[in-house]
């Protein structure tokens, strides 16, 4: 039955004992996420050179998008600000703000926990790679890599929505697009930003390395090299990370908010579930890889 804009929804307790299981699920996301991180760390990182190089690596990536949150931070609290001045009720208006505080939170750290987590995947790859059956457990580190970052996006995109439908209820769509907006807005500009710094690096280092000083392309003697890596990590790392995040969290706000007023509440509870079944078979997958 078609749920009129605005109408007020009541939550039955069934669906809120689903929301809640939901919720738990997209905590035990985010537990699965730090386990897979820990198992990453744990493996070799290799020689001393390795650790060096890898380690001009680490520092420039952060260094890039410390500056680059920094920056960020102004647009968002303008953004805070306008938000809450939106016509409509206060707590509605109160929460898409804070919400979309929170979108942004998630995507800058679901970023920066992929080039933090890389940077470091990167070298024991390597490492793995010069070790007995290098090939096998090379993968499977990156896949683990790829798997903690990938859980964390679920995690924290599910447990956003779920708070927001918990707390909100009916008015849950209207406080949706903050977190939606915020989690965008984040995502866009680290993309963006990202890529603009892969390919001018990309670029310098193929022109004085390669060009005018014959080192060979990658060598680590030139710098522009780590600065090109540094590029690859916040770029394809951090930025699709956070791409990613924006994906999931606007796809699911988007489903929550037509289906609510489509189907009124099972319209609002059934992408909730549906997510948290991708969550569950991808968690499976991880393990099973």
């Amino acid at each position: 039955m078609r749920q009129a804009v605005g109408e007020a929804l009541e939550l039955s307790n069934s669906s809120i004992t689903i929301v809640v299981v939901i919720g738990v699920i997209a905590a035990a996301a985010l537990l699965l996420s730090w386990t897979l991180r820990q198992g990453v760390l744990k493996k070799s990182d290799g020689t001393d050179k390795m650790r060096e190089i890898a380690s001009a690596v680490q520092e420039g990536a952060s260094a890039y998008l410390n500056r680059q949150f920094r920056t960020l931070a102004l647009f968002v609290v303008v953004v805070f600000a306008l938000l809450f001045l939106l016509p409509g009720d206060t707590g509605v208006r109160l929460g898409r703000s804070v919400f979309f505080l929170i979108g942004a939170f998630c995507s800058a750290s679901i970023g920066y926990m992929g080039m933090w987590l890389a940077v470091r995947a990167n070298v024991r790859v390597a490492a793995a790679a010069r070790e007995a059956n290098g090939r096998a457990n090379g993968a499977k580190i990156a896949f683990r890599t790829g798997g903690a970052v990938g859980m964390g996006v679920v995690g924290q995109g599910l447990l956003g929505a779920v708070a927001v439908v918990f707390l909100f209820k009916s008015n849950a769509p209207a406080v949706l697009e903050g977190f939606g907006f915020g989690a965008a807005l984040l995502a866009m500009f680290m993309r963006v930003g990202g890529g603009i710094f892969t390919k001018a690096a990309d670029v310098g280092a193929d022109l004085v390395g390669k060009v005018e000083n014959h080192i060979p392309e990658d060598d680590p003697r030139n710098a522009a090299t780590i600065a090109d890596n540094v590029g690859d990590n916040v770029g394809d790392c951090a930025g699709m990370a956070a791409d990613l995040f924006e994906s999931y969290a606007v796809t699911l706000v988007a489903a929550l908010i037509l289906g609510k007023v489509a189907f009124g509440e099972h319209g609002l509870i059934f992408p909730l579930i549906i997510t948290a079944i991708g969550a569950v078979t991808a968690a499976i997958g991880i393990y099973i890889t």
